[in-house]
This record gives C-alpha cells, sequence and structure tokens, in this order.
C-alpha cells in the first residue's frame, strides 16, 4: 500500500530535539519494513509561527511571510529525513510533481511546504493524489475531527467518519471562528473532496498511531470518499 503522511510541526518538533524525531523516524521506517511504500510531509510548527510572528511585527507582507514559513517546514524536513537515513531523500523534494518520481525510484519522498498560501496539509494531500496514494494520514495535535475546536469546546463530539463533503462543511465552520484551529485545513479538505482519495486524521503525538492507522486500527476519524 502506498501511504502519505503529513506530520504537523508541532507533533514533530514541539521543542527541537532528536529524541522525538527519531522516534518518529523509527516508527515511519517499521510501516516500510511491513511493506508499504511511504511519503512524508512536515509542517513548521511553533519554530514556524514563531518566526512569522517575527517577520510580520517587523512590517513582511504575506507572501513573504509564507515564504518564511516554507524554509522552516523544509528545515524540519531536513531533520527528519536525516533521521531517516538511507531509506528516504537526502535533502526536501520540493514540488508536489516530484515526489512520484521518488516513489518509483523506492525512496521515501519527504517535503516541506511548496508553495505560498499551501499548508503542508494540502501539500500531503496533492501528494497523495498525483502518486496515486492508497491512504492519507493526517497526523495532527488532536485525535480526530470535532463539530467544535475542542481547544475552546469541552462539549466538542468527535466523528468516527466522515465523508470529504462533510469534512468541508465541518472545517468551514470551524475556521470562521477566529484563532480556532481545524485539524485539517479547507484547502485540504477541497483537494480531499475532489480526489476520491481515503484518509485518517489521528492524533500524532504518539508516532505509533501513525502505524496503527496504516494498519487499519485508530481511534481517530476516517475521511471515507463518496464514491
Amino acid at each position: 500500500m502506498r501511504v502519505v503522511v503529513s506530520v504537523g510541526g508541532s507533533v514533530l518538533v514541539p521543542e527541537l530535539g532528536a529524541e522525538r524525531v527519531e522516534a518518529y523516524a523509527e516508527v515511519l521506517l517499521d510501516v516500510v519494513e511491513s511493506g508499504h511504500e511511504l511519503g512524508v510531509v512536515v509542517g513548521g510548527g511553533p519554530v514556524a509561527r514563531e518566526y512569522i510572528g517575527t517577520a510580520r511585527a517587523l512590517g513582511a507582507d504575506e507572501i513573504s511571510l509564507d515564504r518564511l514559513g516554507i524554509e522552516v517546514t523544509r528545515l524540519n524536513a531536513r531533520l527528519l529525513a536525516g533521521a531517516l537515513g538511507d531509506a528516504a531523500v537526502s535533502r526536501p523534494v520540493e514540488a508536489v510533481e516530484n515526489a512520484r518520481e521518488v516513489f518509483r525510484r523506492g525512496d521515501i519522498p519527504v517535503l516541506g511546504g511548496t508553495t505560498p498560501g499551501h499548508t503542508t496539509d494540502a501539500v500531503a494531500t496533492g501528494v497523495a493524489e498525483h502518486a496515486g496514494a492508497d491512504l492519507l494520514v493526517y497526523a495532527t495535535s488532536v485525535d480526530g475531527v470535532f463539530d467544535a475546536d475542542p481547544g475552546v469546546e469541552k462539549d466538542a463530539a468527535k466523528f468516527d467518519r466522515l465523508s470529504p463533503t462533510e469534512l468541508v462543511e465541518v472545517v468551514s465552520e470551524v475556521e470562521l471562528d477566529a484563532g480556532s484551529n481545524a485539524p485539517v485545513d479547507l484547502l485540504a479538505a477541497k483537494l480531499l473532496q475532489r480526489s476520491g482519495l481515503r484518509a485518517v486524521v489521528v492524533d500524532g503525538s504518539d508516532p505509533e498511531h501513525v502505524a496503527a492507522a496504516v494498519e487499519g486500527d485508530h481511534d481517530g476519524t476516517d475521511i471515507l470518499p463518496e464514491r
């Protein structure tokens, strides 16, 4: 099975350190050794937010802020690629189209951001669509998709499964609230809607949850295609 994993930066590097990156790499290598093809897209996390906040205070425009965030995601991707060793590319892939060629070589494509305005969730969805992945795993800081922001609403209810259209509706409502966080952003949800991909949203704070999702055993939210 060909699998693409979107690992949030706040999940992989909540703070800079080798131990957590190594733990993630070990689990991802186990997934490959189990017979699966794997691609990974890494987010920027708190380091990216710090850089972007500082640059915004200095008057940077939004495109420049996006590019700054992309650079941080690629630094995080370099850390993970290094931990994956010879199984992965030596440097982050910089275009969605190039990831498919890395798959064909039998290596693990590792990416950060690619284009201003596109989140790494959207990049991962694009990679999965272009490379014909069988499964897309969003490893986030929450354990699935909720009907409200669980960080704000204590009574937010988690969905066991959603269609892509339902996901778009849920994400749209959550993102309308200033400061709210959706586990999958709206652009990624829209790409998922058109692609017909099967996806899972899981709590990525424990990398074993990613491996479990690949094997179909998880406590997150399944996003099942409508066709």
